[in-house]
């Protein structure tokens, strides 16, 4: 069936548009790098950012629209040079319905470290579910960099992985989840670096980052109220 636009294709190209500035408000990218996808919910579509285009000059209207084989449905600029490594997780991972990639600075010191955060704060377990992980070196403009994604979060209770001297990939239902991963990955590593400024951090014992992790996840923030019998 030939390729339409639809009213969900253009929502979602506003909604991963305007994301890009959330990195940018946050400090996680500086000039063209970094990017957000989304996957239109119910379909093998991904809208993503062109490659190389400045935040400051993004529309809509520029964002590229993606089957899962990274060919190029809409769109007059080539996606995102990490486009195969997002469509590589869209593929084998359904449930995900965003991807970001960032170089943030704090979380890429990891990476350069080869390094897994470790986790030594409540923050981490009600977010990742325990350390954010590391994931393989793989040169880009492969597959290998997607499939080390899946690789290292598939069973994994982290939304975020940091690639080893690379960067951060997130992922979430949606893309705005994929991009609050992303700035918690970010806000986390630069506190645990500070803590082992002063001295080696302590880690939360395994049964209390579960129970913080169900509790967040359950239990925290605005709850449906209960139906009426």
């Amino acid at each position: 069936m030939p390729y339409r636009s639809t009213a969900a294709v253009l929502e979602m190209k506003e909604r991963v548009c305007a994301l890009h500035a959330e990195l940018l408000r946050w400090g996680l990218v500086t000039w063209t790098s970094g990017n957000v996808s989304g996957r239109v919910p119910g379909t093998d579509l991904i809208v993503i950012k062109p490659s190389g285009v400045s935040y400051d000059d993004l529309t809509p209207e520029l964002m590229v629209v993606t089957d899962l084989e990274g060919k190029v449905l809409e769109g007059d600029l080539a996606p995102s040079s990490d486009a195969e490594s997002h469509n590589e997780v869209y593929q084998r991972m359904p449930e995900v319905g965003g991807v970001v990639h960032t170089h943030s600075p704090y979380a890429t010191a990891w990476a350069a470290r080869a390094e897994p955060i470790p986790c030594v704060l409540t923050a981490m377990a009600d977010e990742f579910g325990g350390e954010i992980p590391l994931g393989p070196f793989a040169l880009i403009g492969s597959d290998a960099i997607g499939k080390g994604i899946v690789e290292t979060l598939r069973g994994h209770r982290s939304p975020a992985v940091i690639m080893q001297n690379h960067g951060v990939f997130t992922i979430g239902k949606d893309p705005k989840a994929a991009v609050k991963a992303a700035v918690m990955a970010e806000d986390v590593a630069r506190t645990v670096h500070i803590s082992r400024q002063l001295g080696e951090p302590v880690p939360i014992p395994q049964a209390d980052i579960d129970r913080l992790y169900d509790r967040y996840q359950n239990v925290y923030g605005q709850q449906p109220a209960p139906k009426e019998q």
